[in-house]
């Protein structure tokens, strides 16, 4: 029966076939076709003919058409005009139309074993490219055909997911937009290079757009939800300028304010000192971000302090991000990937901190073959491996720098500086590995040391460690989650061993242990969620001192260990309501617990906290709850697109941070300690509105953009004054619970494209401190507002490219800003003839401006594309008019008179040289 049923089907459909050809026979044509353009050629066969001819008249054109036919079938007379050309044509009888193309012909009818079951992969009709192609060429005309006909969901609706990978190397690629054109739907690559567009079942053209790729596409058939990896291409030429459009208006049509997003290409171009790439020092150029100090890489974001910004590494927290007193970036800039700084609507997945948060990511190494690169510099080397443990499925990237610096402090003429030394080392190293199509494992470990002796009396060392490991699952196309464990160590050691009597060694540590899990599901190409839970563990290490020697009269002294439990749910929420409204909503619930076990000394109720008015001492156990906080944390953005090229924004965001950095200078520094909140020191709470608007212009290759903001900040740490921070048992009768206020505007103009490149940004900002609360004694000021350290009102930086030509190019960076405010010393006075110092009011006065010029020239080898290594050198020069730029400013009691000194770290133009290679 079976045999009887599939012969009759047979006939049928060969019946049919045969009535069909003899309904549409392929038409004749006959004429004299002199000298016509190709529309020329398709309105005359038009005429003679039923079919419509469709082409692109820009890109198709082959010349002039010379033809004499008879009584020709239309394919033949389409083969002999076009044969000589690129151009290839399909016809469709039954739709009477003729597709002309460059190079591939339109399939006009469904590849063999479409409705068969079972997902597949389905080329359509091409030319056989040349040998020598890559085989990724012929990847555009394929039509991928992703579920099974029939299976999608009752709603009409159907998900494509997949990663998007660099084909050279592997590493996904992050931040590239994915999208179709009709409908217009489209969704951007998150850190792991994943995508995931909604759309109705049908033929689709998936369009792949990123920063330093080519654009890529796909011919898609969705029946139902499934998945489409796609590997792109580095976009590297060597026959004209490359000129970079991708997601060049998302600035405009982006949802996120208040970001700012870099590349490790922009990172390079930004001269720096010593020619060491330097991101933190890149961060410092871009809009509402500044620094402390001259040399420091300490970052005030919108008027917070530089304990206020979470700097994450690969989702570790790292608490100095600095080497050699800040002078250097504590991350090598050859394994990164990325780095994003939200001063403003930050995420409802981050928290712990009132500013800003720095997310920096590494590469996942090259997945395909084994490669590297280096640079060797005055003072610096550096070196990173990386290449396949199992060929495009896991990867390694080592990376590891070292200083040498002892050789130019010996050439200094002064004495004390002859006899000092600095020198730090670092290590990186990631892992991943691809389990399978759903499960991908990532490992980060780095380590740092710190080691420098001033004038052979002090010495300091430092330790940076740092892990993550990382689990990423796909739940399906809709929703995956990511599982992350996090270690951070951070410690120093003083010692001083110049004077045996006073030999000593003074130690500080903190360790956070940290897990969290991340999902994000899609309902919708317009609808995303995200959602997850995080727990924190503190260990604080408040300081230890001990004798060094056996001469040492130095008594032992060690602070309570601080230990601490931070937990936060969170769900966030963005919508597209309109094509041109769209709002993201987010909370995140954080719950604090300090834990002893510790003594707690009480004070006397409504006196000023001092050791004179302790009144008893509460011993907790170990485990005990010491002191309890928590709270919502509310995240709010929207967007509204006045044009296809301006756009209004708005955010308002609320955020606690329940650890605080202890610091006597303004800069970062090694001895600087952390605290953790409890019944005294209360966690800090920040809220922040912000309003901006954005337009490009010339094709959205000029980004303009204007945000304001204004910033409450309660319960922040202040000190009164002559406090003593380190070794203090009783440290809460130094600290008070301030209260602060920051607000500001950010003008930025960015050119991404063209020979000259670079961006301009001017910012107005203040920020105030009040410590109006407790006892007279404790207020500063009188409790009126006054400048905090880092309120420097006005700032102008302007990074700017020049390329003369592929292999050699120019760099500018400029910088000024208003000095920092300063206390200063009055007059002097006598109480029974004791001679004793006016100051002023807190912070009434100011340093010297600061303005400083850097200038870097790029000379890069050939740019032939197979070669063993490539190499470039980066001739660059710091402060190249040579000012005084003032790093601090100081005080001292001379002969019984009172003088200030400046002190400049870099008073002279400082030349490097560093050669830089890759293989």
């Amino acid at each position: 029966m079976q045999y009887i049923y599939r012969l009759t089907l047979c006939i049928l459909l060969l019946v049919g076939s045969f009535a069909g050809y003899g309904q549409t026979p392929e038409p004749v044509v006959s004429g004299s076709f002199q000298s016509l353009s190709l529309e020329q050629f398709a309105r005359q066969l038009e005429a003679q003919t039923r079919y419509r001819f469709f082409f692109d008249t820009t890109a198709t054109g082959p010349g002039r058409i010379t033809l004499q036919v008879q009584k020709q079938a239309l394919s033949t007379v389409l083969a002999q005009a076009l044969g000589a050309t690129e151009l290839r044509f399909a016809i469709d009888a039954e739709e009477h139309t003729v597709f002309i193309t460059p190079r591939l012909p339109v399939a006009t009818e469904l590849p063999a074993g479409y409705f068969r079951a079972g997902p597949a992969v389905v080329v359509a009709e091409e030319q056989k490219p040349a040998e020598t192609a890559p085989v990724r060429a012929a990847d555009a005309a394929r039509l991928y055909e992703i579920g099974r006909p029939g299976a999608g969901s009752a709603a009409g609706k159907a998900t494509l997911a997949g990663h998007i990978r660099e084909a050279r190397s592997g590493e996904p690629v992050p931040g590239a937009a994915v999208y179709v054109e009709a409908p217009a739907v489209g969704a951007t690559t998150d850190q792991f290079g994943y995508y995931a567009l909604t759309l109705p079942p049908g033929r689709y053209t998936l369009n792949i757009r990123g920063l330093g790729i080519k654009n890529t596409r796909r011919q898609v058939q969705l029946n139902a939800s499934g998945k489409l990896d796609v590997e792109v291409d580095e976009d590297i030429t060597n026959l004209k300028e490359v000129v970079i459009e991708a997601e060049k208006d998302k600035n405009v049509a982006g949802m996120q304010m208040g970001l700012e997003k870099l590349d490790i290409r922009t990172i390079r171009q930004v001269p720096t000192a010593f020619g060491e790439t330097d991101i933190l020092r890149v961060v410092l150029t871009l809009p509402g971000v500044k620094s402390v100090g001259e040399g420091s890489t300490g970052l005030s974001v919108r008027g917070g302090g530089t304990d206020q910004n979470l700097i994450l590494f690969n989702d570790a927290t790292v608490y100095n991000p600095s080497h050699l007193f800040g002078f250097f970036s504590a991350f090598n800039p050859d394994i990164l990937k990325s780095v994003e700084l939200y001063k403003s609507a930050i995420p409802a997945r981050f928290g712990g901190r009132l500013s800003s948060v720095l997310d920096i990511a590494t590469r996942d190494g090259n997945k395909k073959k084994l490669s590297g690169s280096g640079g060797i510099g005055a003072l610096t080397s550096r070196l990173t491996l990386e290449g396949p443990i199992i060929k495009d499925k896991s990867s390694f990237l080592v990376g590891a720098r070292t200083s040498y610096s002892d050789w130019i402090l010996h050439l200094l003429p002064n004495q004390d500086l002859k006899e000092s030394a600095a020198s730090f080392y670092d290590l990186s190293a990631h892992l991943s590995h691809e389990l399978n199509a759903n499960n991908t494992l990532y490992a980060t470990g780095y380590f740092s040391q710190d080691r420098f002796r001033l004038a052979a009396d002090t010495s300091y060392a430092y330790q940076n460690r740092s892990g993550s490991l990382k689990w990423k699952h796909l739940f399906g196309n809709k929703l995956y989650g990511v599982l992350t464990t996090t270690y951070t160590q951070y410690q120093y050691q003083i010692s001083s061993r110049k004077n045996p009597v006073n030999a000593s060694e003074l130690t500080f540590g903190i360790r956070q242990l940290g897990a969290q899990a991340d999902f994000s599901y899609f309902p919708s190409a317009k609808h995303t969620v995200d959602f997850g839970a995080s727990t924190l563990r503190y260990r604080v290490d408040a300081g230890k001192l001990v004798p060094s020697g056996a001469e040492s009269l130095i008594r032992p002294d060690e602070l309570d260990r601080e230990q601490a439990q931070e937990t936060a749910l969170y769900v966030s929420d963005k919508i597209e309501i309109t094509p041109r409204l769209a709002l993201e909503l987010g909370l995140r619930y954080s719950f604090y617990q300090a834990l002893g076990p510790r003594a707690v000394s009480q004070y006397a109720p409504g006196l000023p906290r001092t050791t004179a008015n302790i009144t008893d001492t509460v011993r907790y156990g170990a485990g005990a709850a010491m002191a309890t906080y928590h709270g919502p944390e509310y995240r709010a953005s929207l967007k509204y697109a006045l044009s296809d090229n301006s756009s209004v924004k708005a955010s308002y965001n609320r955020t606690r941070q329940y650890i605080s950095q202890l610091s006597n200078t303004t800069s970062l520094s090694p001895t600087d300690t952390w605290k953790l909140s409890d019944a005294y020191v209360r966690p800090q709470v920040g809220d922040q509105v912000a309003l901006g608007y954005y337009r490009n212009f010339r094709r959205n290759t000029i980004e303009t953009s204007v945000e304001g903001y204004y910033k409450r900040m309660h319960d922040f740490v202040d000190y009164k004054s002559g406090a003593r921070l380190l070794l203090n048992h009783h440290l809460e009768t130094d600290l008070i619970n301030a209260e602060g206020k920051a607000y500001g505007v950010e003008f930025s103009i960015r050119k991404s494209t063209g020979k000259i490149n670079g961006w301009l940004n001017y910012t107005y900002s203040r920020s105030l401190v009040r410590a109006n609360a407790g006892t007279p004694a404790e207020q500063i000021n009188g409790g009126a507002y006054y400048p905090s350290n880092i309120d420097k009102p006005h700032e102008v930086t302007l990074a700017g490219n020049y390329r003369f030509s592929r292999r050699f190019s120019t760099s500018l960076n400029f910088n000024y800003s208003t000095g920092r405010p300063i206390t200063l010393p009055l007059a002097r006075y006598y109480v029974d003839d004791v001679p004793r110092v006016l100051y002023s009011d807190r912070n009434a006065y100011r340093v010297p401006d600061y303005y400083r010029v850097d200038f870097a020239m790029n000379i890069e080898g050939g740019h032939k594309a197979k070669k063993l290594a490539h190499s470039s050198w980066t001739l660059a020069i710091y402060n190249l008019t040579g000012r005084h730029n003032p790093y601090s400013v100081y005080f001292k009691s001379v002969n019984g008179q009172i003088k200030g000194y400046q002190l400049s770290i870099f008073g002279r133009p400082i030349p490097t040289v560093t050669y830089n290679f890759k293989f």
